[in-house]
């Protein structure tokens, strides 16, 4: 178990610093767990929250947040691709797996963050990308983020900006690291990335909601 964990945690640092690794290469990460590394322990969540491209920037800049891997999970396929998964030939959803230290971020604090970065209204997908593989999901993995991620649920319904909340909460299962073109895609391919977040209405309708 131990060695399975430091494989865990080294695949998440290569793919922060931009290194291929091959999708599902190794098995898939078992959601969540703490594992320690060089003394420092870290925790991993995951959340569905649309196009993954547009989920890793908001996670990324936060102090304790240390990797942020786009990828598939949710469903029961093994090694899902982006062609399999986008057009929904799987059961999974495109996520975004954050590994942080609890120490300097709170789970408390990522769900705010991922609120706040999608239409938690729509459910059919997000924006202009429908189907379930496009839908929002908060993947606990305890009984304490289970609770956590309800009264976050709770408490946005009663700040009276949305009418429902359609995101679900799920127990968390395995994730699948997206080929390594997805991982920070929005520096490797900047004109894109903003095109297309813009083009989906993602920012107006945030803006809309939070402002700026």
């Amino acid at each position: 178990m131990k060695k399975y964990i430091s494989l865990v945690f080294a695949a998440a640092l290569i793919f922060a610093c931009g290194e291929t690794v091959t999708a599902g290469g190794k098995g898939a990460f078992s959601l969540p767990r703490p594992y320690k590394e060089n003394n420092s322990q870290l925790w991993t969540a995951a959340f569905a929250g649309g196009c993954f491209w547009c989920m890793e920037p908001p996670f990324e800049k936060l102090p304790g947040v240390k990797a942020v891997i786009s990828g598939y999970t949710g469903g029961k396929e093994k090694n899902p691709t982006y062609d399999e998964v986008s057009y929904g030939r799987t059961t999974h959803a495109e996520a975004v797996l954050v590994v942080y230290d609890p120490k300097k971020i709170t789970y408390e604090k990522l769900l705010e963050v991922f609120w706040r970065n999608i239409n938690p209204e729509q459910a059919d997908g997000q924006f202009y990308d429908r189907g379930p593989q496009y839908k929002t999901y908060i993947y606990y993995g305890n009984a304490a983020e289970k609770a956590a991620a309800e009264k976050s649920k709770a408490d946005l319904l009663r700040t009276g900006k949305f009418s429902r909340i359609a995101t679900e909460l799920v127990p968390a299962g395995e994730f699948w690291p997206a080929e390594d073109y997805h991982q920070d895609y929005y520096k490797k391919n900047p004109d894109h990335y903003y095109r297309y977040r813009s083009g989906s209405g993602r920012d107006a309708y945030i803006q809309s909601k939070w402002g700026k």
